[in-house]
């Protein structure tokens, strides 16, 4: 038998009684609790000069508001759900950064999961998500399970998917042509003179935008009399290690391709280091591009032909329609948003 002793300390058993309240924070500040609550959820005009002095005075008295409650009495949270593929490049994150920016001005904030790219994980992700009663979700991507759908359709919250228009969507889309981005980038290639090339991708072909733009890339190709010599898809994350990995293999070959066409900007990124590793020259031996436009392309030492993607606006798009009130939140449903791309023509192709 183990005895356990507990020792009484009252000051921590008065604790839950003496903590703050609305009340406390509109005695502190010389305002109605009514104002206090409006500041709190963000809701009606408060001039500036009296939401600084309500937050102020909650902060003397570490008052914080208990929003699970007030989901409870009003069947809503302040929270948007966000579903993310994956958190492993600055793609998503900036994205996320979009998506907060919006909701911040509406007292909204996100609460994310990450899919790894798995249809199933989305499953138990939105499932586990809608349970708090978000006033909002973000999807990525258009292609979602039967199960994922029926929970959305049942739970009656607003949803906004990203990153692609190439489909129907659940309600709105934010996005670019991810078909047209593959076309785009092949036409260059092919306007190059190029027309042997290798497909390089990740994540065992469970990106679907991806996917999309290889169609885009392959039909284009074929069109023109070009040919893809063969597609290698990894098994491994997406990263500038597995970039070099695929790169070497390629390469060893006997029978080497014009081009590469990667999937991404990381995967190109480590193709363009094992070249230069390796005295391969970029573009003579071999054209590279890729797709993304991350920042960090500008500290290669040789600037990569990609696809510049509006991945702040995406986001800030989502999140603002979803911070919609009123009205105006159905002003805008049922419909493929197109931010567009740009290709960056740079010095590996």
């Amino acid at each position: 038998m183990h005895l356990i002793i507990y020792e009484w300390r009252p000051e921590l058993a008065d604790r839950k009684a003496a903590r703050p309240t609305m009340d406390d924070v509109a005695d502190r500040a010389g305002v109605s609790q009514m104002t206090v609550s409006r500041v709190m959820s963000g809701k009606g005009y408060i001039s500036s000069k009296v939401r600084d002095q309500v937050h102020a005075a909650a902060a003397e008295i570490g008052y914080v508001q208990n929003r699970l409650a007030r989901g409870l009495r009003s069947e809503q949270s302040s929270l948007i759900a966000v579903v993310l593929p994956t958190l492993g490049n600055t793609v998503f994150t900036e994205v996320l950064r979009g998506i907060t920016d919006a909701l911040s001005a509406q007292s909204l904030r996100p609460v994310f999961g990450l899919t790894e790219y798995s249809e199933d994980r989305e499953y138990e992700l939105v499932r586990d998500l809608l349970s708090w009663r978000p006033a909002g979700i973000v999807l990525a991507g258009l292609e979602h399970s039967d199960q994922t759908r029926r929970a959305i359709d049942a739970s009656g919250v607003r949803v906004a998917e990203v990153m692609d228009i190439d489909g129907e969507p659940i309600s709105t889309a934010f996005g670019l042509s991810q078909k047209a981005a593959g076309q785009v980038t092949a036409q260059h290639m092919l306007d190059k003179g190029h027309r042997r090339f290798v497909y390089a991708g990740s994540q065992s072909g469970a990106d679907l935008r991806a996917g999309k733009r290889l169609e885009g890339f392959r039909q284009t190709v074929r069109e023109a009399g070009g040919t893809i010599v063969s597609e290698i898809i990894s098994s491994q994350p997406s990263s500038m290690v597995e970039g070099r990995r695929i790169t070497a293999e390629i390469l060893s070959g006997g029978d080497r391709p014009d081009a590469i066409y990667y999937s991404n900007d990381d995967l190109a990124a480590g193709g363009i280091m094992h070249c230069l590793a390796e005295g391969v020259r970029i573009p003579g031996d071999i054209a590279m591009a890729g797709f993304n436009g991350l920042p960090y392309l500008d500290a290669l030492p040789i600037q990569l032909t990609t696809i510049q993607t509006p991945r702040y606006d995406i986001g800030f798009q989502a999140g603002k329609l979803l911070a919609m009130q009123g009205e105006d939140r159905s002003s805008t449903a049922s419909q493929l948003v197109d931010l567009g791309f740009e290709l960056s023509v740079g010095r590996t192709c």
